[in-house]
């Protein structure tokens, strides 16, 4: 990006400070106070940067990856008319908020002729009723199944693995899997890899030591998302611009000024949540996607140098204007612990002027003639307001426009804030013990092999609260 571009991203957190909203907010002095850790913390992700334990920072120069993806979505257009990814959290989430981003919210109701691209669902759940009803919608001879897990042992994605693959045997048989099936996979290890060689299926590598929720930006989400047509060229570019700037020393850096500003309202303020609320449809899987990585990453009750702690901040999702409407009241008078941080877009790709009837109406007439996107934007500004005047902090991010490069920026500075993040509650934001212990009980309760202890000890829990059960 050069001197003079526009910039990707804008921060504006006036109303996150106590001249705006008082004793809530942050005072010049805490905002001062910010200096030592950050700066200490974009050392520290410097130094394990170099060390290589952050390789997320190299995928958006990985210009083979980009070839390899675009190769294979040029062959994939003629080829198949649906993409159905087949995958759960950092497998999924990012590659449909990236998809809604990107592509026309109707695109898999528009024509052939008219999306010029493949169909793409993302089955990122395991209800019978939903799976079900996807296949039921499906051509079996022109549809991709994307089976994307690292591990390949993960439950819900290989359950469905192998429905697909028992549902495609039936209907095309088993020599055309290989047409059927795209993995991906550990480069090297792991049962899916093992599946991969006995039948011959096409393969793309999930880098061993990129997590599932910073994995869109390698074939993880680039696959798919190119499969279906969207520009991952300038996805990766605006990623690129974010790595960049994430260099800068921490009063210009993006990144960490997000990072810092949440860790001071939690800590500092006791606001333990944070509200990411787009104002536009095309970013509401946006917030899908920060809640996983934000929760996941920061939830931890162990520090790094192993002391006990409660770290991190609870993200919640919601979407402008909608949930004016059913959370704001919430907001505005409920329990003082949340930061709202809303996400704007100064131009939208498509506008509506509202018409100019029922001008007899003195409720409605101020309506007529007025752009629907002047409308949205009023709504996010007045907001933004009121929660101001009521004392309850809250800042926008505001991008320009909806583009690949704008996404790619914010997603990448996003997923830098949360690592800084990690840096400043002294806890490791790359892995999530917390969640392995739900998976040992659901294994021993489907009768994995060395996991019955689990199943004792559900039963024992059950047994002793059967009293507490209504039916």
């Amino acid at each position: 990006m050069s001197k003079d571009s526009p910039s990707l991203l804008t921060i504006n957190y006036n109303n996150l400070t106590s001249d705006a909203v008082g004793a809530a907010g942050l005072s010049p002095e805490e905002l001062a106070s910010l200096k030592e850790p950050l700066t200490g913390a974009l050392k520290d992700i410097q130094r394990r940067y170099k060390k290589g334990e952050l390789p997320f920072l190299d995928l958006p120069a990985d210009a083979g990856l980009i070839k390899d993806c675009k190769k294979l979505a040029k062959k994939g257009r003629e080829k198949y008319q649906d993409i159905v990814v087949l995958g759960i959290g950092g497998s999924a989430l990012g590659t449909s908020a990236i998809f809604t981003a990107l592509r026309p919210l109707n695109h898999n109701r528009l024509s052939d002729k008219k999306r010029g691209w493949p169909r793409l669902w993302v089955a990122d759940n395991i209800d019978p009723e939903g799976l079900t009803a996807l296949l039921d919608g499906l051509d079996p001879k022109t549809t991709l199944f994307n089976v994307i897990s690292k591990s390949g042992a993960t439950a819900e994605t290989m359950s469905q693995f192998m429905i697909a693959h028992n549902w495609l045997s039936r209907k095309v048989g088993l020599d055309s899997l290989a047409e059927s099936f795209l993995v991906t996979t550990d480069p090297e290890g792991g049962v899916l890899r093992k599946i991969v060689s006995d039948l011959k299926l096409p393969s793309l590598p999930i880098p061993p030591l990129v997590g599932g929720r910073f994995s869109v930006l390698t074939a993880v989400g680039l696959a798919p998302l190119a499969l279906a047509g969207v520009d991952i060229e300038g996805l990766m570019a605006g990623a690129q611009e974010a790595v960049i700037d994430g260099q800068k020393p921490y009063a210009t850096n993006k990144a960490a000024l997000i990072a810092g500003l949440n860790w001071l309202m939690t800590t500092q303020k006791a606001r333990g949540s944070v509200v990411l609320t787009p104002y536009a449809d095309s970013l509401a899987r946006v917030a899908d996607w920060f809640n996983q990585l934000w929760n996941e990453s920061l939830g931890k009750g162990t520090k790094l140098d192993g002391s006990a702690t409660i770290a991190g901040q609870t993200a919640i999702k919601a979407l402008g204007a909608t949930d004016q409407h059913s959370q704001l009241q919430l907001w505005m008078e409920g329990p003082e612990d949340k930061t709202i941080m809303f996400l704007g877009v100064e131009k939208t790709r498509v506008d509506l002027k509202i018409p100019s009837i029922f001008k007899e109406h003195e409720a409605l007439n101020y309506l007529g003639g007025v752009n629907l996107s002047a409308l949205l934007e009023s709504e996010l500004k007045g907001t933004a307001r009121a929660l101001t005047e009521n004392g309850r902090p809250n800042l926008t991010l505001t991008l320009p426009n909806v583009s690949p490069r704008t996404v790619g920026y914010l997603l990448q500075t996003l997923e830098m804030a949360t690592v800084i993040s990690g840096v400043l509650y002294g806890v490791d934001p790359l892995d999530q013990p917390g969640v392995e212990l739900g998976k040992k009980f659901t294994y021993g309760l489907m009768g994995r092999a060395g996991f019955g202890d689990f199943l004792d000890r559900y039963n024992q829990g059950l047994l002793a609260k059967k009293k507490y059960i209504l039916s």
